[in-house]
């Protein structure tokens, strides 16, 4: 019997490689493809792991700056030295992931293409000349960014998240279109690090708008007073246009307008394909893509990480990777496949790092629309000691319990050593603990009394 062949599309990616290491043991014939130069994955070379590279630098200018015990001047941020190292770590990450790729394709049942791949049928691919004929097809060519239509765009300079990381010197003022996860991370860094003037664009009465409000709130707040970002508010952008000096005017649609030296794009993104795609039957689109991995229109193409559209998150890329891997062989062997359906689990790195947010479970409303009874309870940084003792004193925290059994459903918080407390909490939710038997002994004085805290509110309720 011939055993199946899988190509890997994103073979460098976080989603691709764990679809690969999943498959790589078993009977195979395994094609890898990857064009990324040097390679590695856009978390590990444009993402999550440059952005808190630069993001730790401004971090320190930031407390340095607010701590009123410290005298002096607050140190300035050498850019340069930000992005060499920035790019001395990223390079030797992706040179470990490379290597990864690399050991796997000395197997007799791996080859590996480092080129483009072109579909040119449901299951066949064209690189670099070859024509290679899967049974199964694993997509995890990851994303790319999001550029609006918006009348004068094509006109005018702008910068994306990517050319902010590798940047060296800012002009003085800035407008930013875009308050998601990447403008609220890379904004505070160009007020701090780059000390820029800027001008924030935001659609909603506030960002984490699907969240409670007091995240939202916190944002606007600490962004306005701590960093000096003015962000307008409930308007959408209408037509942008290069001044005479050089810069920019973007037109709102209350009638006013904003200007600044530079335009930064930070409006999200969106997934990326193979070209050809239209040969196949696959309908890229929002839902395309089952809770088993498989593609909606064909059930021999998986497709994960950011290529989904969805959760475009590393663990969650990684974990659908890993699912996508034993689909595979379930649906050759015609075994039932594993669903993949992930807890909520977020970290933005707010406020420089300093103020992350963090988001795992249920929200109170997604609580109430699932059919739970629930008991919330909310405490402020500024209410647990400690948190002053280290002049963080910013933020606050919330959460969320079954009112019937003690279950508890979600935690968010956006405040110091937030993210720190995301695994705690993650194994609190995925245990489904009851919030009377989680024992209430956080280390005196440690930033985890503020969970002790919201343990015993909402167990008093209870």
């Amino acid at each position: 019997m011939t055993r199946p062949h899988v190509a890997v599309v994103g073979a460098y990616g976080s989603a691709g490689v764990a679809a690969a290491e999943e498959l790589v043991d078993e009977d195979v014939e395994l094609t890898l493809i990857d064009d990324g130069e040097p390679g590695g994955g856009l978390c590990i070379l444009r993402g999550c792991m440059p952005s808190k590279e630069v993001l730790s630098a401004g971090a320190h200018k930031y407390q340095a700056r607010h701590d009123h015990r410290l005298d002096g001047a607050a140190p300035e941020v050498d850019l340069e030295s930000v992005v060499e190292t920035k790019d001395d770590h990223v390079l030797g990450f992706a040179e470990h992931r490379r290597g990864a790729v690399h050991e796997m394709a000395e197997r007799d049942n791996v080859t590996f293409h480092h080129d483009t791949a072109r579909f040119v049928d449901d299951h066949t691919l064209e690189v670099g000349g070859e024509r290679i004929e899967a049974d199964y097809v694993v997509l995890g060519t990851g994303s790319k960014l999001n550029v609006p239509t918006l009348p004068g765009l094509e006109a005018v300079d702008w910068m994306g998240s990517r050319d902010v990381l590798d940047a060296t010197e800012f002009p003085d003022s800035g407008v930013v279109m875009g308050f998601g996860y990447v403008g609220v991370e890379l904004v505070p860094y160009l007020s701090e690090a780059a000390e820029m003037d800027l001008t924030v664009i935001e659609h909603d009465d506030r960002p984490l708008d699907e969240k409670h409000p007091a995240f939202g709130e916190e944002i606007l707040d600490q962004y306005r007073e701590e960093f000096g970002v003015d962000i307008r508010t409930e308007v959408y952008e209408e037509e942008v246009e290069a001044t005479e000096d050089g810069g920019v005017r973007l037109h709102l649609t209350d009638g006013s307008s904003v200007e600044g030296d530079q335009l930064f794009l930070f409006t999200g993104r969106e997934p990326s394909f193979p070209a050809g795609i239209e040969e196949t039957r696959l309908d890229p689109r929002r839902d395309w893509v089952r809770n088993t991995m498989q593609a909606v229109d064909d059930d021999r193409v998986f497709v994960v990480g950011d290529a989904t559209g969805e959760d475009t998150l590393l663990h969650n890329a990684k974990e659908e990777g890993y699912a996508a891997g034993r689909n595979v062989i379930a649906a050759e062997r015609g075994e039932p496949l594993e669903t993949y359906e992930p807890m909520t689990h977020e970290v933005m790195f707010s406020g420089l790092g300093v103020f992350p947010f963090a988001s795992l479970g249920m929200t109170e409303t997604e609580a109430r629309e699932a059919g739970h009874e629930v008991v919330t309870a909310q405490r402020d940084a500024s209410s647990d000691g400690v948190f002053k003792t280290k002049d963080v004193a910013r933020g606050t925290a919330r959460l969320v319990v079954d009112a019937d059994d003690g279950t508890v459903l979600g935690y968010h918080g956006i405040h110091y050593h937030a993210d720190a407390m995301a695994k705690t909490m993650q194994v609190v939710l995925d245990a489904e603990m009851d919030v009377r038997e989680i024992p209430d002994r956080a280390f005196h004085p440690t930033t985890p009394e503020i969970l002790d805290g919201l343990f015993s509110d909402t167990a008093a309720q209870l």
